[in-house]
């Protein structure tokens, strides 16, 4: 018995490509947000991407994607493949540990309600979110699930900052573009419609 969720070879190729620093948070947004439209533009996987940076220096950890119908595995959102790569890059599962820099995680929208519960239990402290949920159930016709109504205040409540609306156009582009692309969106019992 084995579990084991990989990124495309493109987005490792792109990976190798990307300089070590970013240091400009919109331009780590928009890398996030390129990596959503190169997943959904080759097939593999739906419009959604994280990443992990630290906050102060900007260095890339990783740009994870979403992997979902790939890999026949409902939990394989970007948000949880990017956390888990970046623990196991980092060789913590906990990346708010002592003498750990401050993580930051970027996402190109709201976290849904299972990635949502995933962000305290990472460590990281501080999120930074392109669209809003309403953004992606919109433009995409995903179903973002029961996410507490008052998401950023429990985050807070945990010592975890956010900034939400980082090149929110950007993003919902990008969801726009998916979702007149005819691609298969996979809410859970829908069939795929």
């Amino acid at each position: 018995m084995n579990f084991e969720i990989s990124l495309p070879e493109w987005a490792v190729a792109e990976l190798s490509n990307l300089p070590d620093i970013i240091p400009n948070l919109e331009d780590r947004m928009r890398e996030v947000i390129r990596f959503s439209r190169l997943n959904f533009e080759n097939g593999t996987g739906g419009p959604f991407a994280a990443g992990v940076f630290e906050k102060e220096s900007g260095r890339v950890v990783v740009i994870g994607v979403n992997r979902v119908v790939p890999s026949n595995c409902s939990s394989a959102h970007a948000e949880i493949v990017t956390l888990s790569l970046a623990q196991k890059i980092l060789g913590s599962w906990d990346l708010g540990a002592a003498g750990m820099p401050e993580y930051q995680f970027i996402v190109n929208a709201r976290p849904c309600a299972m990635c949502f519960g995933s962000i305290p239990w990472s460590g990281v402290r501080d999120v930074v979110v392109a669209g809003t949920g309403e953004d992606v159930e919109t433009l995409t016709g995903f179903d973002e699930g029961p996410v507490h109504p008052d998401w950023k205040a429990e985050l807070e409540k945990r010592g975890i900052s956010v900034t939400e609306g980082v090149l929110r156009d950007e993003a919902c582009d990008v969801f726009r573009d998916f979702g007149n692309s005819g691609a298969l969106v996979y809410n859970g019992r829908s069939g795929g419609e």
